[in-house]
């Protein structure tokens, strides 16, 4: 757990309340936008004269031209026509758009509203949406996403220019900020999520940001569909306490409140301890299979920590978080 002193020097640094979104805590991240890789997972052997690599997931690829065949070449991809009028095996050569859709897929619901160490939840969802942002525009990938809370979404089309990420943290700024002084009801995940399948193209990335507590068999039918012609990445936001309690010699109370409702939380007994860290452990374990099933990688990040102390250094350049 972090000390007093340690928060107010990390909140200094990232020039964040901690609590409410402001506008220098997300434009901070244009300066950091070079240190996050955005490249496609899976490549393509042909030529092409984009900036990346197809992951064969639909459209996206436009035709070339057509060149002879030569050994290891894709047979899918032999021209027949060609093959018929010339005697010669020939083999279709694709390049990809330029521009590659990059979405947010952004969580500022109430279970987002809560930190109990550095920040709230849906504040640090916003630190990582924003340095998407800007690392998708400085590579020239098209950014934008869908953002919403308990009671709206709102949905940002793809461009590829500064002006669309500020268009994002506007909108989440503004978000999070109702959030916060509305009422508790259900989230809009699930139409949110329906505008999200709809709206992105096949070959986009896609950066899912929550801590997916409301998300159900439907949530993840419409995910299994939009992992068969996108890259999907989930993004785990989580507080600290909600894996293991502190740990402290003697024991004392703590009260935790969503807002409305308020806990007691035992804290210093081992036992007690012990049997939280497993329920949570269990949780976060049927996240991750739910997520495998349909080969979605899930990352772990913090709002205990600052988001740039959280990037490794993975076989495509810097990550974010560490995978579940």
């Amino acid at each position: 757990m972090l000390a007093q002193n340690e928060i107010q020097d990390y909140l200094n640094e990232l020039e964040s309340n901690g609590i409410q979104l402001q506008l220098p805590e997300l434009l901070r991240y244009k300066a950091l936008s070079s240190i996050l890789k955005l490249s496609p997972n899976k490549g393509s052997q042909h030529n092409r004269s984009g900036m990346d690599r197809s992951t064969f997931k639909g459209r996206g690829m436009e035709f070339d031209e057509a060149r002879f065949y030569q050994p290891g070449d894709d047979i899918r991809s032999i021209d027949w026509r060609v093959t018929a009028r010339t005697g010669k095996p020939h083999t279709k050569i694709f390049r990809e758009e330029r521009e590659r859709p990059v979405f947010v897929f952004v969580d500022l619901s109430d279970s987002m509203q809560f930190g109990t160490q550095l920040l709230l939840k849906s504040v640090q969802a916003a630190h990582l949406a924003s340095l998407l942002g800007f690392a998708a525009v400085a590579r020239g990938d098209k950014f934008g996403g869908v953002i919403f809370n308990q009671t709206k979404d709102i949905e940002s089309k793809p461009k590829a220019q500064n002006k669309s990420v500020l268009s994002v943290i506007d909108q989440m700024i503004g978000l999070q900020q109702l959030t916060l002084t509305e009422g508790k009801s259900q989230s809009a995940s699930l139409n949110a999520l329906q505008r999200l399948n709809y709206i992105a193209k096949p070959g986009s990335l896609v950066h899912l940001i929550s801590d997916f507590s409301d998300f159900t068999d439907t949530h993840f039918n419409i995910l299994g569909n939009l992992s068969r012609h996108c890259e999907l990445m989930a993004n785990y936001v989580y507080d600290p306490l909600e894996i293991a309690l502190p740990e402290i010699k003697s024991k004392q109370a703590l009260m935790v409140t969503d807002g409305e409702n308020k806990q007691s939380i035992m804290l210093g007994d081992k036992d007690k301890n012990q049997m939280y860290r497993n329920t949570q452990s269990r949780k976060v374990s049927l996240l991750h299979n739910r997520f495998s099933s349909i080969k979605t990688p899930i990352r772990k990040i913090s709002a205990g920590q600052p988001l740039s102390s959280q990037l490794s250094m993975g076989n495509r350049g810097f990550v974010i978080g560490e995978t579940l």
